[in-house]
């Protein structure tokens, strides 16, 4: 007798464990970033309040790991790139945010290899912001 299993599959969200480890990692990401001075380049780029950024951060990696996407509703039309295009990143201020936040997701409960699949992906992202001109506004 034949048995049919249905497979289904996880989002990435579910797979880092949700909004909460997403917020874990970014609440690690912005501790850093404030507080290790390897990041001050990158500190710098940013308000002295980081709520709004670490509210943002969050629902923006729901959203592109797959879960609620609410970060797009809120942003309609809004990128990655066009969210930041007022910021001037260069080379090293993507390496740090790299750095941050390759150690924000080492330090999280993710699976090893998914964390390091979800870093190379954001790191192509921050890279492709490296070194073009900042727009005015």
């Amino acid at each position: 007798m034949a048995t049919s299993v249905i497979e289904q599959k996880q989002t990435p969200f579910e797979m880092v464990g949700g909004a909460a480890v997403v917020r874990q990692v970014v609440e690690r990401f912005y501790a850093l970033m404030e507080s290790d001075a390897a990041y001050a380049a990158l500190r710098m780029l940013h308000a002295e309040d980081l709520a709004p950024m670490r509210a943002s951060l969050a629902g923006f990696l729901n959203a592109w790991l797959g879960g609620p996407r609410d970060w797009f509703a809120e942003h309609p039309g809004v990128c990655v790139m066009s969210a930041h295009a007022k910021m001037p990143i260069d080379q090293e201020t993507a390496d740090q945010w790299i750095d941050a936040m390759r150690r924000a997701v080492a330090e999280a409960p993710i699976n090893p290899g998914l964390g390091a699949r979800m870093v190379e992906a954001l790191s192509g992202m921050a890279q492709a912001m490296a070194g073009r001109p900042a727009s005015g506004g």
